[in-house]
């Protein structure tokens, strides 16, 4: 096996209300898996993503990013290494245009001129977007500033790419225009979402969390038809799904 991309061992964090959101948390993830992260509201799918990347640190346990230690020491590299795009994609766009925000990470890091245009070009057009660089973000369709959100992480070169409900609020044409951008990056991926059509379509793993433990693991087809599983834990596949495409 390779080393992983992800490694986190004995994973504990709690609040300072004394919530304990995370548990004990052991997860191996390998260079090019594509793995969804379910559970109910408030099973710490969240919180895990946010040690990640050294949003959080974790109180008890390590988070090792290909074999680097998440800590203050590293946070520079791991965020290069790991992108992060949340569920609201306003939380990621803040500059007077498009091609703006797309080069705000890279220029941080040292990119300028003809380097700096070519990554913003390239991330840009990674997600279909190359005509939106000169346009204001605020005057954006949501799906639309929902891929913009994605090309700023890709224009940093991460190794892992996380999202956060990327579905959320998208209709019908963005979800399946999110998933056909999803479907042609080679990237390590963890995919937060309730969307269990969607984790299926666009994961071949999935990892199932309840009370900030993981309660499951394993191929995303089996524990979807778990149904005693997806019961205890808060799953539920939409009215009219196909079972059938569990079994292929």
């Amino acid at each position: 096996m390779s080393v992983p991309t992800v490694e986190m061992q004995g994973v504990g964090f709690h609040y300072p209300d004394g919530h304990r959101a995370l548990d004990g948390i052991d997860l191996h993830v390998h260079p090019g898996e594509r793995v969804a992260l379910l559970g109910p509201n408030g099973a710490g799918k969240t919180t895990l993503i946010l040690h990640l990347n050294g949003i959080l640190l974790p109180q008890t346990g390590t988070v090792e990013i290909a074999g680097l230690p998440v800590r203050k020491a590293n946070l520079t590299e791991v965020r290069r290494r790991v992108g992060i795009v949340f569920q609201d994609p306003d939380d990621q766009l803040f500059m007077p245009s498009v091609a703006a925000d797309v080069a705000f990470g890279p220029s941080n890091l040292g990119l300028s001129g003809a380097a700096l245009e070519a990554r913003v070009a390239a991330a840009l057009a990674a997600v279909g977007a190359d005509h939106l660089g000169p346009r204001t973000p605020h005057h954006l369709s949501f799906g639309e500033r929902r891929l913009v959100a994605i090309a700023t992480v890709l224009a940093m070169e991460p190794e892992i790419l996380v999202l956060d409900e990327p579905t959320a609020n998208l209709d019908p044409a963005g979800r399946r225009e999110l998933a056909e951008v999803l479907d042609d990056l080679d990237h390590t991926m963890l995919v937060v979402t309730h969307d269990l059509p969607f984790a299926l379509q666009s994961c071949s793993r999935a990892v199932v969390l309840n009370r900030g433990r993981i309660v499951a693991d394993g191929p995303i087809r089996r524990v979807l038809a778990d149904e005693e599983l997806m019961v205890a834990n808060r799953l539920e596949l939409p009215f009219g799904f196909d079972r059938r495409l569990l079994e292929q």
